[in-house]
């Protein structure tokens, strides 16, 4: 029996999940009666390694035990130092990016504040350009580039400085995003100041799972790099190979001037965010931008962690690789036998989602499978479309596990 709460009314997943989870370990949380749930939620994109791993979990302990360094802004820490030798040697120099790493505060939507602050002082502009079906983060700057009204809505403020245009795919592929910005730029009379920058998803992933396509993407670097338009690559929860490669922009071949993180990053579902850039940008002065817990040492730890045990090599990027081919062709299979109901299947690597003709049925879907002990959330523009996103580490069987489930879930919801 669940006691009854304090807790204030804008709670949500407790509301779709009704139980009390007590310990996780691997893909599965459980809960105080001792009932496993399968999870393809994963912390919504920051558990990508699973709960508690056991390689993260003793760099931690070990570090706890040795009473390494709690708390401390942005000071020099051997935990830190590790972090960034690791994250420059397995994840910047393999890829020739030379980026600066700023540590901006606990979540993702502090990492796109830092973004856009630091768009606007290199550029001396203020408005920025961001997509249909955008998700950013719930703070006033990222919030004024999310394009979910009812999110909008609980600002209380007016959201500005943003433009907003049409994201690869919209309306049915009928309207030019990126023809429309390019035009409305070049004519002296569109109204359409030029911008400090453009943020990106490269997959959406609370706007439905849009994925954009590979050509959109590079044409989309090349028109920001033609204009003098500073790119952002919003990578919070599609970063730390969640499609595939560490970062989800390298399948297009472009290499933004900046870069969100956050989620994933820690590698343990510790909070920690990351804003990279090219160093010709670091006009920051010495705390101009700062914050309290900017300098998450546990994190650092169990990212480094993170780094030496699954970026060594292109053993996971591989694996999901294959996971992406095998899920794309088993979620087609399942839309085709259930036409009238689902709309189609869409995804990139270990990000993918079913979206039904109906919201009320995607609702159903997600009860139906947490009834049987799989964990999934919706996304999407009614939360019309279940959302698959398990731990990139789940094994084979679990994932087959997973879309059983998900197959007895929707025959039940479309029969109810």
């Amino acid at each position: 029996m669940i006691a009854p709460t304090i807790e204030s009314e804008v709670r949500s997943y407790c509301r779709s999940w009704p139980v009390v989870f007590d310990h996780g370990r691997g893909s599965r949380m459980f809960a105080d009666d001792g009932r496993a749930y399968l999870d393809f939620f994963a912390g919504a994109g920051a558990l990508n390694y699973g709960h508690n791993h056991p390689t993260l979990k003793q760099a931690l302990l070990d570090y706890l035990e040795r009473d390494g360094v709690t708390h401390s802004l942005d000071m020099l820490t051997a935990a830190k130092q590790d972090f960034l030798t690791e994250f420059a040697s397995q994840v910047l120099v393999p890829r020739g990016l030379d980026y600066r790493v700023q540590f901006t505060g606990p979540t993702g939507t502090n990492s796109v504040e830092a973004a856009l602050k630091l768009a606007r002082k290199v550029t001396g502009r203020h408005t920025v350009v961001a997509f249909t079906g955008a998700f950013h983060g719930m703070s006033l700057g990222s919030l004024a580039l999310t394009g979910n009204a009812a999110l909008r809505a609980g600002a209380g403020v007016p959201l500005g400085n943003t433009w907003r245009v049409p994201y690869d795919g919209f309306a049915g592929g009928q309207v030019s995003g990126l023809t429309l910005l390019d035009t409305m730029l070049a004519d002296s009379s569109s109204g359409m100041d030029l911008p400090a920058a453009v943020i990106v998803e490269t997959v959406q992933g609370e706007g439905g799972i849009n994925p954009a396509r590979a050509i959109w993407l590079a044409d989309l670097a090349e028109l920001c790099a033609r204009r003098n338009v500073l790119l952002i690559v919003d990578d919070i929860q599609m970063g730390c190979g969640r499609t595939g490669p560490f970062f989800s922009f390298e399948h297009a071949g472009i290499t933004p001037d900046i870069v969100c993180l956050s989620k994933s990053i820690s590698g343990y579902g510790l909070p920690m965010s990351l804003t990279l850039f090219r160093p010709e940008l670091d006009v920051w002065q010495p705390g101009e931008h700062n914050g309290t817990f900017r300098g998450n040492n546990f994190a650092f730890v169990t990212a480094a962690a993170a780094l030496k045990e699954f970026w060594v090599d292109s053993k996971l990027e591989k694996q999901t690789a294959e996971r992406d081919i095998l899920l794309e062709d088993w979620l087609a299979e399942l839309a085709e036998r259930h036409p009238a109901h689902i709309a189609t299947s869409r995804g990139r690597g270990l990000v993918w989602g079913l979206a039904f003709r109906e919201p009320h049925l995607a609702r159903r879907v997600a009860q139906e499978a947490f009834s049987r002990g799989l964990l999934v959330e919706r996304s999407g523009s009614t939360d019309e479309v279940v959302k698959l996103m398990p731990p990139l580490t789940l094994t084979d069987d679990e994932l087959a596990e997973g879309l059983g489930i998900l197959e007895q879930s929707v025959a039940a919801a479309v029969t109810r």
